[in-house]
């Protein structure tokens, strides 16, 4: 688990691809301080199993669905990328909980570039809408943010100078990917509200399936009474 605190700018060292996975070499001065074989570490948002550690840089395999349903398989030798080792029980929650399981990939729109923050907006996949609202939390390339505006196909964060000096998202430009991750307390909500739901339905059935057979019943016994 996560909070989407960027620790640290990391920066792709090295790129080794197999049939179905690639091995990422990431240089990351901090979040390789006390990293071991089995660690995790969220790059760009992207919870990964740290494999080999050696002066300053982690080793950690990508599985093919990983490449194909994040915006990793964009990444080259060079490339910065936002790093964050999981929260510890003792820390701050500075942003909101997050699981490293990106939910989709957006792209950026537009950026409006202000006195002291930029506005970026960025394209909504739609299976992902109706957990985005105005003033809620997304998570984007690892970093926690609030959502500005939400629309059915795009939202817009305002990025802070903390966040544009500090993170991937103060260079990134028009029509760059950038992985996403709904606020998971979200999902939940809309799953228990959906098993309600759906446990109201069969209770509404089998009433309706009780009151049937009292029916059937009752007409049977007039019947035979007649008789």
């Amino acid at each position: 688990m996560f909070t989407g605190i960027v620790e640290e700018l990391g920066e792709i060292e090295g790129i080794e691809s197999a049939a179905d996975s690639v091995v990422l070499a990431v240089r990351g001065p901090l979040v390789t301080q006390d990293a071991v074989h089995g660690a995790s570490i969220a790059v760009n948002g992207v919870c990964l199993t740290v494999v080999d550690v050696k002066d300053e840089v982690f080793t950690a395999d990508v599985m093919r669905e990983t490449l194909d349903k994040s915006s990793l398989g964009a990444l080259e030798r060079g490339s910065r990328v936002n790093l964050e080792r999981p929260v510890r029980l003792s820390d701050r929650l500075g942003g909101h909980l997050v699981q490293g399981h990106v939910d989709g990939v957006g792209t950026i729109i537009s950026r409006e570039p202000g006195e002291r923050w930029d506005v970026v907006t960025f394209a909504l996949p739609a299976h992902l809408a109706r957990y985005v609202v105005d003033k809620g939390s997304i998570t984007i390339d690892g970093i926690s943010l609030t959502v500005v505006e939400a629309g059915a196909d795009r939202f817009s964060v305002a990025l802070i100078p903390t966040t544009l000096s500090l993170t991937t998202l103060g260079h990134k430009k028009p029509g760059d990917p950038v992985n996403l991750e709904v606020d998971v307390v979200a999902k939940y909500v809309e799953r228990m509200i959906g098993d309600r739901t759906l446990a109201g339905d069969r209770q509404i059935t089998d009433d309706r399936q009780i009151t049937g057979d009292r029916q059937i019943a009752d007409d049977r016994q007039i019947a035979g009474d007649r008789s």
